[in-house]
């Protein structure tokens, strides 16, 4: 019993183990060992005060998250860098007065990604999200705290399988 009992214990830890360059989350990190984002500044016409440090935390929390890698200040394996190019609110939908039903905040970002291992892996894209909101609300507060969680959740993560994933 206790032979089998150990058996049962050894496959398990070996089906659980990687080679350590994947992850749970599909990223590949290669042979990389750390990673560093430079802060993203906001070059936005409309400046909301402190969306880039926020901004800037959120992609490295996010990072260290779902992988292995060590965050780094400088001379890192892999290096996320750019700015924060648009924050903006446009009418989406209206009401038969002609008047705003929704609005759209959007966020933009400009990210250059190299990878000093494989700098074939290099790039420089926008990337960009929104989120909706009634016209009767004010983007401030709760709204603008629920607005700027769900847009950079999902700036983050673009960001994130864009230099780390395949997909």
């Amino acid at each position: 019993m206790k032979k089998s009992a150990f058996l049962l214990c050894f496959v398990l830890i070996l089906s659980t183990q990687s080679c350590g360059i994947y992850s749970f989350t599909g990223a590949d990190t290669g042979d990389a060992e750390s990673f560093q984002v430079n802060f993203f500044q906001n070059q936005a016409d409309l400046v909301e005060p402190g969306i880039d440090r926020t901004f800037t935390l959120e992609l490295q929390d996010l990072i260290q998250n779902q992988t292995s890698l060590s965050l780094a200040n400088n001379n890192a394996d892999l290096i996320f860098e750019g700015e924060i190019i648009d924050f903006y609110v446009a009418p989406i939908t209206s009401t038969a007065e002609n008047t705003a039903a929704q609005n759209r905040l959007t966020i933009a970002v400009n990210v250059r990604y190299y990878n000093t291992l494989e700098p074939e892996k290099d790039f420089e894209r926008r990337f960009s999200f929104y989120y909706d909101y009634p016209a009767n609300a004010q983007l401030v507060g709760d709204v603008l705290a629920t607005a700027l969680d769900e847009i950079y959740s999902r700036l983050t993560q673009d960001i994130f399988n864009a230099a780390l994933t395949d997909w």
